[in-house]
């Protein structure tokens, strides 16, 4: 650790983030190192640190090369002080780090390139630390995330039993949105166990479980069952684990309904939910992961830089004679470019001026990706002018809006 008694008026600090504890470093005009240290992720600590940092007055910009639940204290407690804190991709870093002597990878080399990364780059975007309603929906968001990939995971778990024993009844439904096929599975999975029950039984049963048009539910079963009279070894003990799975995904159906409705909950609580909502394809749902995964759309100078961070803007990587070699960027927000590009997918279903795009871009030779690419970044253009105009979306421009008043 390095220090000094003295603080410049114009500092960097950087701080490599971590689960149990930061490193910062702080660097003056010249580069040089002014005091570098292990900081515990503790309030306490992180507060001495600032302090420290902030001692002897003047600016201090800082840079972080993680946002996510490591560094939500020091963020919060950075913002508290009013802070400015840019966000520097470990990638950059890492490609930073080259420009600097040594080899060694340490926790203090880290915070230092960091440090080193915002003297010099002014293209760097500024950290938004979330509001209440912000950081609200952010664990909502990323706890429906998991939960979602564990029912796509047990439901991939499911098909694959059911078909080594029963590959008719497998067929029969969609198992992934039929919540009465797996009310059936978790009493019945064996051909045999249905025939012997028989339709009108199983429609009585189903109908019992408030199983929607019970009656072709059970016609459709019964089928698949008359269609297979061999037994498969090992089918007794697949039924069970068919049975298993499929209430557990009845229950995790449940969960993913409360935190939807937690979620809806949360957006509409939001300044800017209503904007967001009316554009046609953005539900609530997606409207929470645009504003987690974009943070404060209004921090974007243009549409462009959005449409940047979502990868909807082609970069070139032209060599030699080679020109308009034209490719998405390696840098840029999955999650943000899969709200978009969901959103657009949403919005073709209906008449009206996506679909036309979406049509036009097609008769223009567009394969259906690329016109769904091309719809998603007009919409980016869009939603950031009905957020900068704070208004809702209409098929009528405001001009003719104005004049029809």
């Amino acid at each position: 650790m390095s220090t000094t008694s003295e603080l410049t008026a114009s500092r960097w600090a950087g701080i490599d983030a971590g689960k149990e504890h930061h490193w910062v470093c702080v660097i003056d005009d010249t580069g040089q190192t002014v005091w570098s240290s292990k900081v515990l992720n503790d309030e306490t600590a992180i507060l001495d640190a600032i302090s420290t940092v902030l001692g002897s007055g003047g600016e201090v910009t800082w840079g972080i090369d993680i946002t996510g639940t490591a560094s939500g204290l020091l963020l919060a407690l950075l913002a508290a002080h009013g802070q400015r804190v840019f966000y520097v991709p470990g990638r950059t870093v890492n490609r930073m780090a080259g420009a600097y002597r040594g080899e060694a990878k340490t926790d203090a080399r880290d915070a230092y390139v960091i440090a080193e990364t915002i003297r010099h780059r002014q293209d760097l975007s500024l950290v938004d630390v979330p509001a209440t309603v912000v950081a609200e929906l952010r664990l909502l968001v990323g706890h429906r995330t998991d939960l979602v990939a564990d029912r796509v995971r047990m439901l991939n778990r499911l098909r694959d039993v059911l078909t080594g024993y029963f590959p008719g009844l497998e067929r029969a439904f969609d198992l992934s949105n039929h919540k009465g096929a797996l009310i059936l599975l978790t009493g019945y999975q064996t051909p045999d166990a249905l025939r012997r029950l028989g339709r009108t039984r199983l429609a009585g049963w189903l109908t019992k479980r408030k199983v929607r048009a019970a009656g072709d539910v059970a016609a459709t079963a019964i089928a698949a069952a008359e269609g297979q009279h061999t037994a498969i070894p090992g089918e007794k003990t697949a039924g069970s684990i068919v049975a298993e799975l499929a209430q557990a995904l009845l229950d995790l159906d449940e969960r993913i309904g409360k935190i939807d409705r937690q979620v809806t909950e949360a957006f509409r609580g939001h300044p800017q939910a209503e904007i967001i909502e009316s554009m046609p394809g953005i539900g609530p749902i997606l409207g929470a992961e645009l504003i987690v995964a974009a943070g404060d759309i209004g921090s974007y100078a243009d549409a462009g830089r959005l449409a940047s961070a979502a990868g909807l803007v082609p970069v070139p990587r032209d060599s030699g004679r080679r020109t308009g070699n034209m490719h998405r960027p390696r840098r840029y927000s999955r999650k943000l470019r899969r709200v978009f590009y969901l959103s657009a997918q949403s919005a073709i279903i209906r008449p009206g001026p996506n679909r036309d795009y979406y049509l036009k871009k097609r008769a223009a030779g567009c394969k259906h990706v690329q016109a769904l690419l091309a719809l998603a970044r007009r919409r980016v253009d869009v939603l950031w002018a009905l957020l900068r105009d704070n208004r809702t979306f209409t098929i009528d421009s405001p001009t003719k809006t104005a004049i029809a008043a």
